[in-house]
């Protein structure tokens, strides 16, 4: 069941944040995923979606280097089961940024999903 009687797109976005903003994992690529994927799962099921619905995941990361793949898988795969999110994932894109809104921040995910 549902918790809203939404149709259409849902567009989330996450970063590594608890509900008050306090920072999770500062400094930890595989901490930041990991959390940052759990808020996008509480996003998602807010508009009565799961990772089953996406159609693609766009992942921001600062500084990035394709030595950090490892890392940053570590923090996807952690969350996986947890979150429902199938591994391979989905359609996805890590598209590499200076830096993202405060200093901290080192991943940010979005999420489209669809509902019908």
């Amino acid at each position: 069941m549902r918790s809203c009687a939404c149709w259409g797109p849902v567009v989330i976005a996450g970063i590594a944040r608890l509900t008050d903003g306090t920072p999770v994992s500062p400094g930890d690529l595989a901490g930041q995923v990991t959390q940052a994927l759990r808020n996008t799962a509480a996003g998602l099921a807010g508009a009565g979606a799961t990772f089953g619905d996406l159609l693609r995941l766009t992942f921001y990361v600062t500084g990035w280097q394709p030595e950090k793949i490892g890392e940053f898988m570590a923090g996807v795969e952690q969350v996986a089961e947890e979150i429902g999110l199938s591994l391979p994932m989905p359609p996805a894109s890590l598209i590499g940024v200076d830096y993202l809104f405060e200093p901290d921040v080192l991943v940010e995910v979005g999420a489209t999903a669809i509902l019908d």
